[in-house]
Parts: C-alpha cells; structure tokens; sequence
C-alpha cells in the first residue's frame, strides 16, 4: 500500500509508467510473459544474464504493482508460476509499440 500511496506522489503519469517498469529487467520479463503462465525457472532460463535473487526482486516489485500475479502451489518441491494480470496484459500494448520503435530504431542505426 505504500508503494502506491508513493507512486501517486510522483503526479506525472509517465514519471509512474517509469518508475513502475524502471529496472534492467522488468520489461524483459514481462515480455517474456506475454504468451502465458511460466515457472521460475522458465523466466530464469529465459533471461540468461540475470542473477536469482535479482530476477525474485524485479517479480516481487511487478506483483507489489499490480502486473504480475504469483500463483503458489502446496506441493513438495513448492510450485510457483507467473502471469500477467490484466493490467500487465494492457500494458502489453505500450510493449507492442515500443517493439515497433525498437526495429526501426535498429534500421536508423544500421543505416
């Protein structure tokens, strides 16, 4: 709850945008949960450069806002999956867009 009451402070919806996608992997993770449900370990695998407790970090903080949803298995080994909410699948369309930018960005500094 404080998180929000501080992202309301900022004022400035872009400022909020950033702030709640800000950090080296948020973006890329939820990119990589556009198609469905994934597994820690599917996210882990999928994001080779990134460090276990920095990969938990960026989920705990997309689940704190509102993006992502933790699903929590009784089972032994525990089972824990993640997917986008239906706030995290609206911002899929900023995603689409700026994976457009991002390949006429690429064509712009190839040429």
């Amino acid at each position: 709850m404080q998180r929000r009451t501080e992202l309301l402070e900022i004022k400035c919806p872009v400022g909020v945008t950033q702030n709640v996608i800000g950090g080296k992997w948020k973006i890329v993770i939820i990119w990589q949960l556009k198609d469905g449900v994934k597994r820690f370990n599917e996210l882990q695998k999928a994001l080779p450069g990134i460090r276990q407790g920095y990969l938990t970090q960026q989920l705990r903080e997309l689940e704190q806002d509102g993006l992502v949803h933790r699903e929590v298995y009784k089972e032994v080994p525990p089972k824990v999956e993640y997917s986008l909410t239906d706030m995290g699948n609206k911002f899929l369309k900023v995603m689409d867009k700026m994976f457009e930018w991002g390949i006429e960005y690429i064509d712009f500094i190839r040429s």
